[in-house]
């Protein structure tokens, strides 16, 4: 396979677990994990897993958390295209896991903010198979710019890209949003931003977004996921497994669908090996897959 270009933050993820509700202006008892994080470095990392040749594009700062994840996802099989900001911080996620293993986000994107167009080399694009794009680089004003420039240049290279759009509760303006992305080959979105993009939260109702998008490969959480196109509707049943942590779960399937996908294996595989990989990710704490699987 040739190479997998993945667009996205880069960040360290403070994961607390907790199984009781949190008590407000009081104490909160919590199992607490540092990990290295992130969107897109959590699908470049699931995608080396797979055995993807992969880089990572992305803007981290000048410090500790930056060097952390540069190293780890170097270890994982990542090369990493990072632009070193000395003006700002490497992004920060803290993530509070409930008893439910649901998890709820509270983001700093710090140097991720600051991405600019110059900064994907475009020798990567150079004998690159796809490049892959993760929304929140396009929900912030300030990096949406960078997102939509670096997928243009992709296409321009002759390079098939997608889109995860990331977060239904940042999706603010559903039709630019569609309109900005069209021509992209494949959009990956959960059930939540499905229904913010069409106003359906039933997997078939993304067949209105076929105007703007080649395909569009939905994750359905317990119930699995499904794959709309022009030819129909395809879907498989979730993975059976534990849930421990929701986190990641999206990044994970992103990449097993992209591996299958362009391997020009079928639809339903595409969807099994997303599933499969999103039930591995949940079956664990962090992210991205233990380098002891790797």
């Amino acid at each position: 396979m040739s190479t997998i270009v993945v667009v996205g933050d880069a960040a360290v993820d403070v994961v607390a677990c907790h199984s009781g509700p949190i008590v407000h202006g009081g104490d909160s008892r919590a199992r607490i994990a540092l990990t290295t994080g992130g969107a897109g470095a959590n699908t470049a990392a699931w995608l080396a897993y797979c055995g993807a040749d992969v880089v990572l594009v992305a803007r981290v700062g000048d410090d500790v958390a930056g060097r952390q994840a540069r190293e780890e996802l170097t270890t994982a099989g990542v090369r990493c295209a990072f632009t070193i900001d000395p003006g700002a911080s490497t992004a920060c996620v803290v993530v509070l896991v409930d008893g439910d293993a649901q998890r709820s986000m509270l983001p700093d994107r710090g140097a991720s903010r600051r991405m600019v167009p110059s900064d994907l080399d475009p020798a990567l694009l150079a004998g690159a198979q796809h490049l892959h794009l993760s929304g929140y680089v396009l929900l912030d004003a300030s990096s949406r710019e960078a997102g939509l420039a670096m997928l243009a240049a992709a296409g321009e290279a002759g390079l098939t890209t997608s889109v995860d759009p990331q977060s239904a509760a940042l999706i603010t303006d559903p039709a630019t949003f569609v309109e900005e992305l069209r021509g992209v080959d494949l959009l990956l979105p959960n059930l939540d931003e499905l229904e913010v993009l069409t106003g359906s939260h039933d997997p078939a109702g993304a067949s209105e977004l076929l105007a703007a998008f080649g395909a569009v490969a939905v994750t359905t959480g317990p119930a699995g996921a499904s794959w709309v196109d022009r030819t129909g509707i395809a879907s498989v049943p979730a993975t059976p497994g534990a849930c421990v942590d929701s986190t990641g779960a999206g990044d994970a399937f992103d990449a097993g669908v992209l591996t299958t996908w362009l391997a020009g294996k079928s639809t339903e595989d595409c969807l099994l090996a997303g599933v499969r990989l999103g039930a591995m990710a949940v079956g664990q704490v962090g992210a991205q897959p233990p380098v002891s699987r790797r």
